[in-house]
Formats: C-alpha cells, structure tokens, sequence
C-alpha cells in the first residue's frame, strides 16, 4: 500500500520540531481529515532556506509528506521553494494511495504558508506566491447551485 520511501519517512522522519524565532512558519489543516501540519523556515539574507523544521499531528502519510517536503526545501533558495508541489512531494516519496493525495497538498500549502509569512514579516513579494488557505478542504468542496 505504502512504498519504501513512505514508511521510512513516517518511521523515521527528518527535521522533527520547531525553530525559535522563525523567518517564517505556516500552519494549514486539513478539517475532513484532521491533519494539522507546521512547517518552520529559516531564511538567510540570501534568501536560502537554512534550516526547516515540522510539527505534524495525522496519518502516517501527513508525516510522511511532511518530511519529505523539508528534504526538498533545505537549503533551497526561496525561489526554488516555491517550485515544490505536492507533485513533486508524491515523487521524491515513490507515490501515495488515492486517499493520501491531500496530504502533499498539505505539505505543499504549509512551505507556501511559512513563506508567505517570510515574505510578510519583511515586507517583500515572493512572484508566484498567493495566500495560503488553512484548510486544504475549501479547495475541494463541492460548489453549491
């Protein structure tokens, strides 16, 4: 069900925990499932990620994807941060089951979020960057006619 890659993130996940007084750190749940995912950057005055950290509270996968998003950012410019996609989570972690496609877009919504508040914080505009939703489930609900 789950690849290689998966479980070894979820049972043994990279950059557990958080960073005091953060560049930026974005929070997004996900209300259907309960999955609560923070994402911790710090940035440079180069405009690299430095050090990332998680705190997530879910599925085995919501860790899963939590951590391999922090793999994918560390040490990563800005720029190439927002270039991760929970496309891009779902490869590096050999795929995921239908049902778990949400949490790399959890993971995905958590690095744009800690960004945004980067960006907010000083006062700059990241191209590309819109702001984050808390609740990856306002994207998929069915419109109402």
């Amino acid at each position: 069900m789950y690849s290689e890659k998966v479980m070894d993130h979820f049972q043994n996940p990279r950059n557990v925990g958080e960073i005091e007084e953060a560049s930026g750190v974005g929070t997004v749940g996900n209300a259907k499932c309960g999955d609560i995912m923070r994402i911790f950057l710090d940035i440079d005055g180069e405009g690299i990620i430095r050090d990332v950290k998680f705190k997530t509270f879910g599925c085995g996968a919501a860790v899963a994807t939590s951590s391999m998003a922090t793999e994918l950012v560390k040490g990563k410019t800005v720029r190439e941060a927002m270039q991760v996609t929970n496309k891009a989570v779902m490869e590096a972690l050999d795929g995921l089951p239908p049902v778990k496609v949400h949490c790399s877009l959890l993971a995905e919504e958590a690095i744009h979020a800690a960004l945004w508040d980067y960006a907010e914080k000083n006062g700059i505009t990241i191209e590309g960057l819109e702001r984050p939703r808390s609740d990856i489930g306002e994207q998929e609900e069915e419109p109402e006619y």
